[in-house]
């Protein structure tokens, strides 16, 4: 055999497959829609939303969700071992649960994997597909790569399975943050004014111990149980921004703890940083280093109809036109997020989506979620990457 063709041969099967910009990972069962299971690029690797799903890709008969969570963590472990990563490697984890009530049988079961320094977390509720219980999405860095622990001298350690701060080179990810005193972890009560501006004190407070600031917060997520408290976060939320606030999707989103009105995740970078169409609330992308964080996108309804199909479509024209203006294009999108406010239209989205991005497809979590802009049905948010 010639070694063109067993080169050629080495390609088709392994796990890994390269490109320019990225390296496309699948192990396991096929994605259900057209996104990858991991992709490798710019120092990380994201793994996509993933499902408690046996090898032909149902979800797995034995599906509480002790059983689901600990089935999607080791499914994840495969992944990053192809990558050439690992658990103990992973600086963000992304929890969505079906329902609150689970919360704590997921997280017994979750914590069991990382018995110490475990990644930074954000857990909320949604609607997820395929009847599941339990979907995890995560960022991993490879094997040998700094993954440094950023905690406040004053904070108690957290109650929960996770860290509340990851640095890696230039960039920290932040847990899902909650009105929650650092100090001692007693609640912060109050409106959801309040309740804002305790969780972006509490963001400070992270930022200051990793050497950084609020101005470099590049992307940014904000979950609120009650839509109707938008416009009172948003006052809050951006008196912390003097100018080109981060990108930003606001979706609603139940939270693990009902005491709670709002919850918010962050990542950061201390590199050159250039805000793309900045906006008072949001910009739409935010350009850091060689990483674009964009903001999530809105289509609304035509004429109240659910088909997302058109909707999907000019958003992601309008992503188009971002990364064209950043100097970037789809071939260089690595991970993304999906809210849809009803899963079945799940078929009809993807079908423009796969259009869109046409192979090399990037990361992606899919879930059901309520969308803050009046009439819209679906919003995407992504990253990308250059060489």
């Amino acid at each position: 055999m010639s070694r063109a063709i067993l080169a050629i041969l080495v390609c088709v099967v392994s796990p890994l497959i390269f490109m320019q910009n990225k390296q496309i990972i699948n192990v396991g069962p096929p994605p259900i829609g057209p996104y990858s299971g991991a992709v490798k690029a710019g120092g990380f690797i994201y793994l996509s939303g993933t499902l408690a799903q046996d090898d032909k890709g149902a979800l797995a008969a034995d599906g509480d969700v002790a059983a689901q969570t600990k089935k999607i963590v080791e499914r994840m472990r495969e992944v990053l071992a192809a990558a050439g990563s690992s658990l103990e490697h992973v600086v963000a984890c992304t929890v969505y649960l079906r329902n609150a009530s689970d919360f704590k049988v997921m997280n017994d079961a979750y914590r069991t994997f990382w018995p110490k320094d475990p990644p930074t977390r954000t857990t909320v509720i949604s609607d997820l597909l395929i009847g599941a219980d339990v979907e995890i999405s995560m960022i991993a860095v490879p094997n040998g790569a700094e993954r440094t622990i950023i905690h406040p001298a004053d904070w108690t350690t957290s109650p929960n399975p996770y860290s509340y701060a990851i640095k890696s080179g230039d960039t920290v990810f932040l847990s899902g943050l909650v009105p929650r005193n650092g100090r001692d972890n007693s609640t912060v009560t109050g409106d959801i004014s309040v309740q804002t501006r305790a969780v972006m004190e509490n963001a400070g407070q992270l930022l200051k111990a990793a050497g950084l600031d609020y101005s470099h917060i590049v992307s940014g997520r904000v979950y609120l149980p009650d839509t109707s408290s938008f416009q009172q976060m948003n006052e809050v939320y951006r008196s912390y921004f003097k100018a080109n606030p981060p990108a930003r999707a606001t979706v609603k989103a139940g939270l693990a703890g009902a005491q709670y009105a709002v919850e918010m995740t962050f990542i950061a970078s201390s590199a050159p940083r250039e805000a793309i169409n900045p906006g008072t609330n949001l910009s739409a992308a935010i350009k850091s280093g060689n990483r674009l964080y964009v903001s999530g996108v809105v289509g609304n309804a035509q004429e109240g109809s659910p088909d997302v199909t058109l909707p999907t479509r000019v958003v992601l024209s309008r992503i188009g036109d971002t990364l064209k203006e950043a100097g970037y294009s789809p071939a260089d999108v690595v991970d993304s997020l999906v809210y849809l406010t009803d899963l079945n239209q799940f078929a009809r989205m993807n079908t423009e989506y796969r259009t869109f991005f046409s192979r090399d497809f990037p990361a992606r979590a899919t879930i059901g979620a309520g969308l803050v802009s009046k009439g819209a049905v679906v919003e995407i948010m992504l990253t990308a990457v250059k060489p």
